[in-house]
């Protein structure tokens, strides 16, 4: 069983967050996909697709952001998964607007979200393969908004993305729903090679 979580915030005023892009690449992945469910189990809400040949369970936490771990720790061990097993799509403030990265284990970089799965997991089983979507810094972003410049890192990621952004971010699903597809077909270095792009023309449209 291959476990795919996106992580986020429930509740009708935080689903077009930043700190909610999981959730929404889940949303898109439901329908590609073709998932059935939801069911509600382990304090998540739990769809099941077959994918590339593999039994997928697409979950999204409803413990909120920090809580994430009591959602995805008793689901992994159920199922007895091992780390490759867990996919994990969050926001990244280190990385500039719309970019797509994957990694495999290493640290938290700060994210409530993924701390929380590694208390829970345990730290013999964090080698798990995250996708991460980068919504840039406050700090470092272009003058788009002299609001968002000031914002704290944690009042940032709960502002709503703005019209212009949700354009840029549906086709950047997309690509993410093709790389989770090469990582459950063991190939996650092609899936580096192909995604790890930057946008240029997507960044000129927000500025």
């Amino acid at each position: 069983m291959k476990i795919l979580v996106g992580l986020g915030n429930p509740g009708v005023k935080y689903e077009t967050t930043r700190h909610n892009v999981g959730f929404l690449a889940v949303d898109r992945l439901v329908d590609r996909w073709r998932a059935s469910g939801p069911i509600k189990r382990w304090q998540g809400e739990v769809f099941q697709a077959v994918v590339q040949g593999e039994q997928v369970l697409i979950v999204k936490p409803r413990t909120f952001m920090n809580l994430s771990g009591q959602c995805i720790g008793p689901l992994f061990g159920f199922y007895q998964c091992k780390p490759e097993d867990l996919i994990v799509i969050h926001d990244d403030l280190a990385l500039p607007p719309f970019e797509l990265r994957l990694k495999t284990g290493g640290g938290t970089g700060g994210h409530n979200g993924l701390k929380s799965i590694d208390e829970n997991l345990g730290k013999d089983q964090c080698g798990y393969y995250r996708v991460r979507i980068g919504i840039g810094h406050p700090s470092q972003l272009p003058s788009q908004a002299e609001a968002i410049a000031r914002s704290s890192p944690a009042d940032y990621v709960l502002q709503q993305f703005r019209d212009e952004e949700l354009k840029v971010l549906g086709p950047l699903l997309d690509s993410v729903g093709d790389s989770i597809e090469l990582i459950l077909q063991g190939r996650i270095q092609l899936a580096m090679n192909q995604y790890h792009r930057a946008k240029p023309d997507d960044k000129q449209k927000l500025k």
